[in-house]
């Protein structure tokens, strides 16, 4: 009798090889805590197993240390991130950033995650001017505001370093480094070796391409969040008829892949070009939908585009 011909499996390429990981905000959101009932934080991990994702940002009434990695690990989940806001002002950090920055490294570290995720938290006088802060009367850093923040992502990235992480530096909408022009400043003034970027690409999109972002950050686009922005919520916010980015968060301003203004493809072939390899992190900040299906929808979306690249 022939023996029955060898299955030869070719190994991912591309994109495929990334892990594909969810910010769980979409069950409960950080920015506004009474949108929706808080799902209880089992609840959420389940569904985050459930629907193939390989990994989490820490969330909302997360547990920390051995609790965490014990929760993560029964359900073969990695804790890709914590995320880590630090108050900033246009002369830069606050007192007690620092400290308070290196508490969320803490949790990172104490339950095994990968990635310090690090952006100035939402500022009164940036969150109303998101989508517009190109505006020349919007408030900025100042130079030593700007040497500020960058002496504290390094100081913050040596130490990530040294609990076998990485830190990335994410834009965000409504803070002071939001626009295409500060995203450049403050990377040229940060070490690439030590702090790489999280783009964020639906915070990204609002006030710039992240196409072009991609091309032009190169290897220095370390760490990925994906997310469509709707189209209408978008407009209104760029032409100032609603009053900031908190108020955009409550009109869904972020929406399912595929369902908004994204060039997913053209995000996913950038990303190729550079041979991007770290983690895909689904992220929908609020859904009119059941969180969990909006979740599932991001997942499917996802795959299927990068089925297309090969």
């Amino acid at each position: 009798m022939q023996d029955a011909p060898s299955t030869v499996v070719s190994p991912p390429f591309g994109l495929a090889r990334c892990p594909v990981g969810v910010v769980p905000i979409v069950w409960n959101n950080a920015d506004l805590t009474d949108l929706a009932p808080f799902v209880p934080v089992p609840t959420v991990l389940d569904e985050i197993a459930r629907l193939g994702f390989d990994g989490c940002q820490s969330g909302v009434g997360f547990p920390v240390g051995d609790e965490l990695r014990a929760d993560l690990r029964r359900r073969r989940l990695r804790l890709a991130e914590v995320y880590a806001a630090i108050p900033t002002r246009t002369d830069g950090p606050l007192d007690g950033a620092l400290e308070a920055a290196r508490d969320r490294l803490a949790i990172l570290r104490g339950a095994g995650g990968e990635v310090l995720v690090a952006a100035a938290d939402l500022a009164p006088e940036r969150e109303s001017r998101a989508g517009r802060a190109d505006d020349p009367s919007t408030p900025r850093l100042t130079d030593d505001g700007l040497r500020a923040l960058a002496d504290l992502l390094h100081t913050l990235a040596r130490e990530t370093r040294t609990a076998a992480a990485r830190l990335a530096f994410h834009p965000h909408a409504g803070t002071f480094v939001e626009t295409p022009d500060e995203v450049a400043r403050l990377a040229g003034v940060t070490d690439p070796d030590l702090v790489g970027i999280c783009l964020d690409v639906g915070h990204y999109l609002v006030s710039g391409d992240p196409v072009a972002a991609i091309v032009g950050l190169g290897r220095r686009v370390s760490h990925v969040h994906l997310k469509d922005v709707a189209p209408e919520p978008l407009e209104r916010l760029r032409s100032g008829r609603l009053s900031g980015f908190l108020e955009a968060l409550g009109e869904r301003l972020f929406t399912e892949l595929g369902a908004g203004v994204l060039d997913l493809d053209g995000v996913l072939d950038a990303l190729a070009g550079i041979d991007y390899d770290g983690w895909l992190m689904v992220e929908q900040d609020t859904t009119w939908r059941p969180p969990s299906e909006s979740a599932a929808i991001g997942r499917a979306v996802l795959a299927e585009a990068i089925r297309r690249r090969r």
